[in-house]
């Protein structure tokens, strides 16, 4: 449907919208943090094999230097940060769509993994990991018995 320009575009959309719930907040909060990419960030694939698994994460945009990989009591935490760049003499910025702030992921890796047994690569905006497998211990210890003899 045609609008006038001189009625403006909320009008409608406030008159059409569904009178129960209305997110629209929820999306400007999104917008302003996330920006029109923020589904695109940090999409991740997992492989198993016989060793170990193979994670592969996007981080399109980030460098090497804003991505850190921590272990803490089991958990994988990858997070990347990327500050705004702001106006300096030769300019101003007058349009900004670029993604900057932070994100972060974690994944529960065992408490068995040291940060040692973890390998790590970074190259054009993928980061890759390799988690090896490690042998369970079992849960309950097994009873050893001394053998009586007589």
């Amino acid at each position: 449907m045609l609008v006038p320009s001189i009625l403006g575009k909320d009008m409608f959309d406030e008159f059409f919208g569904f009178p129960f719930y209305d997110d629209k907040e929820f999306k400007k909060m999104e917008k302003k943090l996330y920006g029109h990419r923020e589904k695109n960030l940090m999409k991740t694939d997992v492989k198993e094999s016989a060793e170990g698994y193979e994670l592969e994460m996007d981080l399109p945009g980030f460098q090497k230097e804003d991505v850190k990989v921590a272990l803490e009591n089991g958990y994988l935490t990858i997070s990347a940060a990327k500050e705004s760049r702001q106006d300096d003499e030769s300019g101003k910025y007058i349009r900004r769509e670029r993604y900057s702030g932070s994100c972060q992921r974690s994944f529960y890796v065992g408490e068995d993994i040291g940060q040692e047994d973890i390998k790590g690569e970074f190259k054009h905006g993928i980061l890759k990991l390799f988690i090896p497998k490690k042998e369970q211990k079992p849960a309950v210890e097994e009873k050893k018995y001394i053998m009586i003899e007589g």
